[in-house]
């Protein structure tokens, strides 16, 4: 409907009764009213390469019937020179979204993100890149980010490279999620690969610390002295949850949430969920697991198989008593030292290959070989079985060595 737009007439238009109605103002071509259920709102609208361009200006009451007109003539005279007005305003919202909303839009859009992982990666932002918050991302030099890892590095050259890698991961995300109408990214270059280009990556050494062999019967002995007291009455639990990672190479919080329903002490099993590699984990039980269980089962006061001391939930990180183990024993040493010690143990029994990535739940995907592989957890037990006993050789639990009596010669 083509009619001279006037602050009268707009006015007293009734509101639709559903979808939207175009009154068009028969004075400046392209300049029109839309009428929806609840409101009055003014738009340019021309055609461009052939695609009709539609802007809105803004509510009637808001503007006036003139202003809006003297509004629209400028977005027209701009298609005219064939711009697109909605890609200059698409523009500048993206490169005024700050850096938490591209981090609120990264943790939304990837939906299979682990709730730790989430979690994670909230502590790194808020803790070295807080200060960008509400910050554009597009405001993020080169330069700033150069600073910043050189800040974060006078604390921790691995906590540098983690979070300015995050950072890279965002503005990634961010370059292929803000782009104007035709698809044209409104970040042009990521800031981070500064780093790259003058390798000013910190170059961070891959922990190798374990629990050698002639360690290990100090170790073993210092962990068994952790016996529950009226001020410590958790210690058992520490104790028994140390030797579970040591003899199934488990990640820290794998063990440390394992509940009793991922038990099976008929059938001798254990069962990991939402494991890392997000496949089912089952291991089977040494004659050792299966008694140190036993015992703790014996004495579960709810579903975790190793209770915090509030018996509210899984272990918590068990600082103080690993302190005391170290402090009795003389050995360093992390929960995931004792991951890596199972995996030294493991390899140095030529272990095959395929049952040694079961044992520790790594893929096997890039292998073609693997996949014609059924690895039951009835054909782990003999290698299992076979880490869990020189373990408890070297600790002197078991013999080294089958002892053989013979006979007394009498001397004539």
């Amino acid at each position: 409907m083509t009619q001279k737009l006037t602050k009268t007439f707009v006015e007293n238009l009734p509101y639709a009764d559903s979808g939207q109605v175009f009154y068009r103002d028969s004075e400046l071509k392209g300049f029109a009213v839309r009428i929806g259920k609840t409101s009055k709102v003014y738009v340019a609208e021309s055609k461009l390469a052939g695609k009709t361009v539609r802007v809105t200006i803004g509510k009637h009451g808001v503007f006036t019937c003139e202003e809006a007109r003297s509004e629209a003539r400028a977005i027209l005279g701009q298609v005219a020179r064939h711009i697109n007005p909605n890609d200059e305003l698409k523009a500048k919202r993206a490169k005024s979204v700050s850096c938490a909303q591209v981090q609120e839009d990264y943790l939304r859009a990837r939906k299979n993100l682990k709730p730790t992982t989430v979690k994670d990666y909230r502590r790194i932002f808020n803790t070295y890149l807080g200060e960008w918050a509400n910050k554009p991302l597009s405001e993020i030099t080169k330069d700033m980010v150069e600073r910043q890892h050189r800040k974060i590095g006078e604390r921790s050259h691995a906590q540098a490279n983690l979070a300015l890698r995050y950072f890279r991961a965002l503005v990634n995300f961010a370059m292929a999620q803000y782009e104007d109408s035709n698809g044209e990214s409104i970040l042009r270059d990521n800031p981070v690969r500064r780093l790259s280009q003058t390798r000013a990556w910190y170059r961070i050494n891959r922990r190798q610390t374990l629990i050698r062999h002639y360690d290990l019967a100090p170790w073993f002995q210092a962990v068994m002295n952790l016996n529950n007291t009226v001020i410590a009455p958790n210690r058992e639990v520490i104790r028994d949850f140390l030797l579970l990672v040591l003899f199934t190479g488990l990640r820290r919080a794998e063990a440390a949430n394992l509940t009793w329903n991922r038990v099976d002490l008929k059938n001798r099993t254990l069962t990991i969920k939402d494991t890392k590699n997000r496949e089912n984990h089952v291991l089977p039980l040494t004659d050792y697991l299966h008694a140190t269980l036993l015992k703790r089962h014996e004495r579960a006061t709810n579903q975790y198989v190793f209770s915090n001391e509030q018996g509210t939930g899984g272990l918590v990180d068990p600082k103080k008593q690993i302190r005391n183990v170290i402090n009795e024993s003389g050995v360093e040493f992390t929960v995931h030292d004792l991951r890596r010690t199972f995996i030294t143990i493991a390899e140095s029994l030529d272990i095959p290959a395929y049952a040694l990535k079961r044992l520790l739940n790594h893929k096997m995907s890039n292998d073609v070989t693997a996949g014609y592989i059924i690895a039951d957890v009835e054909r782990l037990r003999e290698p299992m079985q076979k880490i869990t006993n020189y373990i408890l050789k070297c600790v002197g639990a078991i013999p080294s060595a089958e002892i053989i009596e013979l006979p007394r010669q009498t001397i004539a």
